[in-house]
């Protein structure tokens, strides 16, 4: 070709492109690849893109609507598995493509490992307990939001904050969050944050992407510090079927960086309507109370413009007083009368009974105290034997040879003299 070096040959693009595609499918077709599944996507027309990829590199791959029909699980970032397919080159962008015909699970790659054991670790020591999160702040004076400056998960959660709630300031804490350095970055923005105190609920946001991009999100000191702040903490990492650690350790989970901002920021114009309907509720009652105070105004007025009709009510009502008194006296007067009267009658029957009552009781005393009179006994021949002093004489020994008694009979008394003592 003119201008062209001689001996070396000129390619088009395309031509080499072709080539090369030639060389590969002749060489390694149909080709069998196991890797890790990273950045997997499955599109509206079915088509699914990912990358597979070790320690080592990366290759892209599609699988087509009819290939990823035949699958027989989920794909998701971190998945080890094997595929088969045909190398090629993708020609619009000029890039390695390997097209899969199918797929099957090959086991779990290592980030997935890693993040399914600190996961079970967090979760067993209770760091993901709900009953230890916080409720958002209904009305917060100041959001916090920590991610990248450069990332566009900023914009988007500035964007809705500054629709939905323009008057809440916005306080960011820049930090890498992608790379080696992100965990370091990412606890020391939070640091910072609990230091300043000037936030009432804090954002941790970042934009999707497979599971390395988001691993920073996965670190352990990372989750603690994130369970010790002391304002409440929502993740908005990713995608919605994106999940990392600190997802599981904030207080509130959001499935994208925007959600995560219309989360803990309610619309401006809904408290404005709300301070509408309690302006108009406000306004309505003192109107109410207003009419009530004219009302009892004109009432009170038109009295005393007529103090006449107000005397002539007045003595009415004095009358009306005066009238119930004088009757509610001879009222009270005649049952008194009535009363005495009733009495008067009843006192004689009620004298003459107790009378009756208390001469039977005496009657009854009368018959119980009879069988204790002495005389009685005196009568059965008995003696009742005492010293001259009379003193009662019941036993031997109380007595002595000579001594003088006296004993008590039926009809009169008989002095005696002992003459001997004698025991039964």
């Amino acid at each position: 070709m003119p201008g062209g070096r001689p001996g070396v040959r000129i390619w088009p693009v395309g031509s080499l492109l072709h080539a090369i595609a030639d060389s590969l499918e002749a060489r390694f077709n149909p080709v069998a690849v196991q890797g890790e599944l990273s950045g997997f996507s499955r599109s509206a027309s079915g088509h699914c893109y990912f990358s597979l990829k070790d320690e080592q590199g990366q290759i892209r791959c599609a699988m087509f609507r009819r290939a990823a029909g035949l699958l027989d699980f989920s794909p998701r970032d971190g998945q080890l598995v094997e595929v088969r397919g045909r190398l090629g080159v993708y020609e619009p962008r000029g890039e390695l493509q390997l097209v899969v015909e199918s797929m099957q699970q090959a086991g779990e790659g290592n980030l997935f490992e890693r993040f399914v054991q600190l996961k079970n670790k967090l979760e067993a020591e209770g760091l993901f307990d709900a009953a230890r999160k916080r409720n958002l702040p209904l009305l917060p004076t100041a959001i916090g939001v920590v991610t990248s400056l450069g990332a566009a998960a900023l914009h988007d959660v500035v964007t809705a904050l500054q629709r939905r709630a323009p008057h809440i300031p916005v306080v960011i804490y820049p930090a890498s969050v992608q790379g080696a350095q992100a965990p370091e970055a990412l606890r020391q923005a939070l640091r910072e944050a609990y230091e300043r105190a000037e936030v009432d609920v804090l954002l941790l946001v970042r934009g999707g992407g497979a599971m390395e991009d988001l691993w920073a999100f996965n670190d352990e000191q990372l989750a603690r510090l994130i369970v010790a702040a002391p304002m409440p903490v929502v993740c908005g990492v990713g995608h919605e079927t994106d999940f990392t650690i600190a997802d599981f350790c904030a207080d509130l989970r959001a499935p994208t960086p925007t959600a995560a901002a219309e989360l803990c920021a309610q619309p401006q114009k809904a408290w404005l309507g709300e301070l509408d309907d309690l302006q108009d509720r406000l306004h309505f009652g003192v109107e109410r109370q207003l009419q009530a105070s004219n009302q009892r105004l004109d009432w009170a007025a038109a009295r005393v413009s007529r103090p006449s009709h107000l005397v002539t009510r007045q003595h009415a009502r004095l009358a009306g007083h005066a009238q119930g008194l004088r009757h509610a006296l001879h009222t009270g007067i005649q049952h008194k009368k009535n009363a005495l009267q009733a009495l008067g009658l009843a006192f004689p029957q009620a004298l003459g009974r107790a009378a009756q009552q208390h001469q039977r009781r005496l009657e009854r005393a009368q018959l119980r105290l009879a069988p204790l009179n002495p005389t009685l006994v005196l009568q059965r021949g008995y003696a009742w034997l005492a010293d001259m002093q009379g003193q009662a004489v019941t036993r031997v020994a109380d007595t002595a040879s000579g001594q003088a008694l006296r004993a008590t009979l039926a009809d009169g008394e008989v002095d005696l003299t002992v003459s001997a003592a004698r025991l039964i």
